[in-house]
């Protein structure tokens, strides 16, 4: 892989097209502000260092859904690094990229992964141990499905657990639409929802990334405000990333933009991923003490307990699926 992201390099470097000053524009997802903010510049550096001009990274950030929308609306986003996989297949669907988009990188173009975790103000006053404390008396902040990949992992990982406690399909979905009468604030991203639990004091629980919980407590404004709270189950969440095909070749950046996505797969780049709290994809080269923050937690995945994001997105987030059920049917 290094091998490659050479050769990408010396090509740029070889080319007087590709010499010159750059644009990349990267369409990405709410809690990855601060991750690619620092990725952007390690990444130009690399590539003004190794012949290939001067590079400037535009980034855009919001719900994964919506910025899936905004790709295929005409954004001339280059990359995508989104919360789900299904939001760019649907940018695939509209013809923008390969369908088989997913074997270009490894690990199914995921670099890092994260999970659902519950954060709760200090002290853990509603006593919050598990998914089956969200359908008490408890105000949950969470995203919309609709627009929020967090938000649908969060979904997700709740139905897992349902499911296992409960089994029968009616029981679940009685709890989900508990769950889900309980939410205070259904905000359209998961900065948003991080932000309305955090900043504006809405909530006693906020269904989060761990990779945002994590950032909360390592805060000093916030750190002692908050705690995580571990659930039984969670979910793999493996945000994933993609070269848009159409917009990087009308735009003359193909090059760069794969040398992007493959630099993210770099020992550098996995320690940067792992500093941001987000579990590294490829764990060799990262200090064992990073890798000590992330607490062992049982996670299905959405293959295995759903088939598959196609099978989940046309069952669950569809119009007409079963969260829209679920919303329209108020709990008893």
């Amino acid at each position: 892989m290094l091998r490659a992201l050479s050769c990408i390099l010396l090509v740029a470097a070889l080319s007087p097209a590709l010499a010159e000053d750059l644009v990349l524009r990267n369409a990405s997802y709410d809690p990855t502000r601060e991750f690619y903010a620092d990725y952007n510049r390690m990444f130009a550096a690399g590539w003004r260092q190794r012949g290939g001009g001067d590079i400037e990274v535009l980034q855009t950030h919001g719900g994964s859904g919506a910025q899936a929308d905004a790709v295929i609306g005409g954004e001339p986003a280059d990359v995508v690094t989104l919360a789900l996989a299904a939001d760019v297949d649907r940018i695939a669907a509209a013809g923008l990229l390969d369908p088989d988009w997913r074997r270009r990188s490894p690990h199914d173009s995921a670099p890092y992964i994260s999970t659902v975790v519950f954060l709760v103000r200090k002290g853990n006053p509603k006593r919050i141990t598990d998914w089956g404390d969200l359908a008490g008396d408890v105000a949950v902040i969470t995203a919309d499905p609709k627009t929020s990949g967090a938000a649908r992992w969060s979904y997700l990982a709740a139905w897992t657990w349902a499911a296992r406690a409960h089994r029968d399909g009616q029981r679940v979905l009685a709890y989900m639409r508990e769950l889900y009468a309980h939410v205070a604030v259904l905000d359209r991203g998961a900065r948003g929802a991080r932000d309305t639990f955090i900043e504006r004091g809405v909530g006693d629980v906020l269904l989060t990334w761990e990779n945002e919980a994590l950032r909360v407590l390592a805060d000093a404004q916030t750190s002692q405000a908050f705690e995580i709270v571990y659930p039984s189950i969670s979910i793999r969440a493996e945000p994933v990333v993609a070269v848009v095909d159409r917009n990087a070749d009308a735009h003359g950046v193909r090059a760069v933009a794969d040398a992007y996505v493959e630099m993210l797969y770099t020992p550098a780049a996995q320690r940067l991923v792992t500093q941001h709290h987000f579990r590294p994809a490829l764990r060799e080269g990262v200090p064992a003490s990073q890798l000590a923050r992330f607490r062992p937690l049982t996670m299905v995945t959405v293959e295995d307990a759903f088939g598959g994001w196609s099978n989940a997105q046309a069952t669950h987030f569809a119009d007409g699926g079963l969260y829209d059920h679920i919303r329209a049917t108020p709990a008893r």
